[in-house]
């Protein structure tokens, strides 16, 4: 009889911790989700910034050089 309560008492516990550490991490995990929600990665940046992308009108190269210029850099 001692021991079966020992058992339920152990069982218990680690009900309620592994319960606590569920919660914990759900709010974590939700604290996080809200921190970054109104972080807009894609808005023009401010102050001196230049394009990287060019619209074509200064291309000088054909398709096949920027190929070539591709394998010789190795990205």
């Amino acid at each position: 009889m001692k021991n079966s309560i020992k058992l339920i008492f152990k069982t218990l516990k680690v009900f309620l911790l592994f319960t606590g550490c569920t919660i914990l991490f759900y709010y974590a995990i939700m604290w996080v989700t809200q921190e970054y929600q109104d972080y807009h990665r894609y808005d023009e940046p401010d102050g001196k910034a230049i394009s990287v992308v060019s619209d074509g009108a200064n291309e000088n190269y054909h398709w096949y050089n920027r190929l070539l210029l591709f394998y010789l850099d190795g990205e």
